[in-house]
């Protein structure tokens, strides 16, 4: 009876594993991996050892048989289906498409990188960290056209106003850079990473006026959005991105640049550091288009710091 009793209760709990999943948006509970780790402490002893199977190797998990990956999480075939139930999937068919589909994101995202917790570990990080800074900032020095970079200065050291897009991790890190390096020119300069706020600035601006829209993929939606209300204004468009891209194809002037993804998930990517060159290029060529005004600015700024609390050799407000 006893027996009877449990088993009565199994499908409950396999519902409240979907729950679980569910708790959060519904692109959680789509995300199959992180619904396993979620819920895997409040499964039974025999299915958290197929879920520890599962998330150890789940390119394994996707192509092995019912029978051979039981065998691998040393349980029975039934329990392999009551985890797939528990996880909020029909049964083991579906849960091999969910993993398939979560594996989507590439293998950095799911299996640790070489010497990871080894006394390796520290100097390998380190070469590689400094190794594709180097890479990104070569493959701005060769993939950016040195026209193009003249075209779209000549542009900014005229223009009435200068407006920075970009939204996500990198992109809105050089927006920001964007208003610091500007300013110390002289340039009305402002940046925006808020959708609303970017179209709305985007309808503000007019003929002699300039967007830099920033984007690694050149797939932002938001940005390429505002990018062309501010064109239809007669806004003159510089986009760096990636080549090719829609952002490019919306741009009077496509800076190209394109940093490959890292093979290591824990680093932070290199693109942006290619972005910040590109931008640290861009501020240059455009104070060259002026530079006796750029100088007397840079002048009236050193001045005041240094006045303040600084010192003839310390850098420009950085």
């Amino acid at each position: 009876m006893a027996r009877a009793a449990k088993r009565t209760q199994e499908p409950p709990r396999a519902a409240s594993g979907r729950d679980t999943a569910g708790s959060g948006s519904g692109a959680a509970a789509d995300d199959i991996i992180a619904v396993v780790r979620q819920i895997a402490p409040t499964l039974s002893r025999s299915e958290q050892r197929v879920a520890t199977t599962v998330l150890a190797d789940v390119d394994y998990a996707v192509h092995a048989s019912n029978g051979d990956l039981a065998r691998r999480a040393g349980v029975s075939e039934p329990t392999v289906t009551r985890f797939s139930r528990s996880v909020g999937c029909r049964g083991v068919r579906e849960l091999k498409v969910r993993l398939a589909q979560a594996m989507a994101v590439g293998r950095i995202y799911l299996e640790l990188p070489p010497h990871v917790g080894t006394d390796l570990a520290r100097p390998a990080l380190w070469q590689s960290v400094f190794r594709e800074i180097r890479g990104a900032i070569s493959a701005v020095e060769q993939q950016l056209h040195k026209e193009d970079i003249e075209k779209a200065a000549e542009a900014i050291a005229n223009c009435s106003r200068l407006a920075a897009f970009g939204i996500g991790g990198g992109s809105t890190i050089a927006a920001i850079e964007v208003e610091h390096r500007f300013f110390r020119l002289g340039i009305a300069v402002s940046h925006s990473s808020d959708p609303k706020l970017m179209r709305m600035v985007a309808a503000t601006l007019g003929r002699n006026d300039v967007v830099i829209a920033i984007s690694t993929t050149g797939n932002a939606a938001e940005v390429i959005a505002a990018a062309t209300v501010a064109r239809q204004y007669g806004a003159l468009i510089i986009a760096i991105t990636k080549p090719g891209s829609p952002l490019a194809a919306t741009a009077d002037i496509a800076l190209g640049l394109h940093v490959a993804e890292a093979p290591d998930a824990l680093k932070p990517t290199a693109s942006r550091y290619a972005l910040l060159a590109a931008i640290d290029l861009l501020a240059a060529a455009t104070a060259y288009c002026k530079p006796r005004e750029a100088q007397a600015r840079m002048r009236r700024i050193k001045y005041e710091l240094m006045k303040a609390d600084g010192s003839a050799n310390d850098p420009l407000g950085d």
